[in-house]
């Protein structure tokens, strides 16, 4: 009798397999992929809760519901938020007193948050805004129609579509350097700080313009970058950094395994990721909005300063404490450079403040806080760009190849805005003088419209 033939081999090898590759993948996953979910939680929720002072919960089930497969857990006594997926990728961000929350990568929490600055802030006084934090006008000024402008304010909150929340959370509408309209959501005041996103560039914007006025800069020279001078990168202008057109290689896209994701959420130093990219295109050839180029400029106003402390009591120094910007908030990263692309938080009163310094054409009662011409330079178009992106502000002027289009076509064509992520605004309308700051968790972008907000709140305003 023939001996019986051993069963086969290959069920067992592929399910070896298997477990290999799903090994593998999980090791991807939660070294390369998760923790860009995870720092985006730990970061966003360490300054919703300790920065804007707001409940867990509700930040949970808004701000991150679209990253509901991260937990987040807060320690109110270490002022710590630790987030991770199902224990994988954690990350943890700390907060310190006037420098806001940073993800603690590449150094202890307890060192992170050792750096802290004094800020200390005269009390708010009761004089009209925007000098203290008084009440708008008493009588409507000749002409403004207040019954369309409450309506087209509360628009601004209705919920048309329960499948697409627009989540407006404040708006304040300046007009004639007063508040004429303000309102917030519910769980909101004027006392609730809001984060900018990329409204945050525009005040990078006026710290480099500040450095400019002190001839600690000029813009028209070649970025002080040590690192450059050895290649073409060598050529790239503070200018043309400020407009987007530097022509360095970066990829501005939010998800795994991209340029502005790593920089923002998985770096200590993000400045480094920018610095790092060569050139893609010829300095000023090629518009290209970058992130990147932001916190360069970042890091460059960081090196104009002997030491750290002084760089991070700069900003409050010379723009925020002039304007009676209280609130504000300018958070770093791990390194201790401030991210200059994303991370501005303030209250709409003091956003609304920052729009009426350009309004004002860089003058705050009485004192120039720009040099002079840098808001029009601000303001003007990049050549290389489609006509409405200007100097770290998105202008309104019409597209060369197509002078019928416009960023908001029912905007005056003079009106230009720092604008974030999530439906963030403050436009500014110079044959209005209005400036109209609306702050919202717009998760869907085709659920906010903010032409037609605009133009609905400027149809109501006095006739220039």
């Amino acid at each position: 009798m023939s001996p019986k033939p051993a069963p086969p081999r290959r069920p067992r090898r592929l399910l070896a397999g298997l477990g290999v590759a799903l090994l593998a993948a999980l090791v991807f996953l939660a070294g390369w992929i998760l923790p860009t979910a995870t720092g985006y939680v730990a970061k966003n929720a360490c300054s919703a809760v300790f920065v804007a002072g707001r409940d867990p919960g509700r930040v949970g089930a808004e701000d991150l519901a679209p990253q509901s497969y991260v937990s987040f857990t807060v320690d109110r006594e270490q002022r710590r938020v630790r987030a991770s997926v199902f224990g994988l990728a954690a990350r943890t961000a700390v907060y310190r007193d006037g420098l806001g929350c940073a993800l603690a990568i590449g150094a202890a929490p307890e060192s992170l948050q050792a750096q802290t600055v004094a800020l200390p802030h005269a009390p708010a006084s009761d004089a009209p805004w925007p000098i203290g934090e008084g009440e708008r006008l008493a009588a409507d000024p000749p002409g403004l129609d207040r019954a369309a402008l409450d309506a087209a304010v509360a628009a601004a909150f209705a919920e048309p579509n329960p499948d697409s929340l627009r989540r407006t959370r404040a708006v304040v509408v300046v007009h004639g350097g007063a508040i004429v309209a303000e309102r917030y959501a519910d769980g909101f005041d004027r006392d609730t700080r809001h984060l900018g996103w990329s409204m945050s560039k525009s005040v990078t914007n006026a710290l480099v313009g500040i450095l400019v006025g002190r001839g600690l800069l000029t813009r028209d020279a070649p970025a002080p970058v040590p690192g450059w001078a050895g290649d073409p990168r060598r050529a790239v202008t503070l200018d043309q950094l400020l407009r987007m057109s530097s022509g360095l290689e970066f990829e501005e896209r939010y998800g795994p395994l991209a340029d502005a994701t790593r920089m923002l959420f998985e770096v200590d130093d993000a400045a480094d990721v920018a610095l790092a990219r060569p050139l893609a295109h010829d300095p000023d050839t090629v518009f290209s909005y970058s992130s990147g180029t932001t916190n360069i400029l970042s890091w460059i106003v960081r090196r104009q300063f002997p030491e750290l402390a002084a760089y991070h009591r700069f900003p409050h120094e010379a723009l925020f404490a002039p304007l009676g910007m209280r609130s504000a908030v300018f958070e770093t990263d791990a390194s201790g450079t401030f991210l200059g692309s994303s991370f501005v938080h303030a209250t709409a009163r003091d956003w609304a403040r920052f729009g009426l310094l350009y309004l004002r054409d860089g003058v705050w009662d009485g004192a120039r806080i720009l040099p002079e011409g840098w808001v029009a330079y601000s303001r003007t178009p990049t050549k290389t760009g489609v006509g409405d992106y200007a100097a770290h502000f998105w202008a309104n002027a019409p597209d060369p190849a197509d002078p019928d289009k416009r960023r908001l076509p029912h905007v005056p064509a003079d009106a230009y805005q720092a604008a974030g992520f999530q439906g963030q605004a403050v436009l500014i309308v110079p044959s209005r003088d209005a400036v109209i700051v609306r702050l919202g968790m717009t998760h869907d972008r085709a659920a906010w419209d903010l032409d037609g907000f605009a133009s609905a709140v400027l149809a109501a305003l006095p006739a220039a």
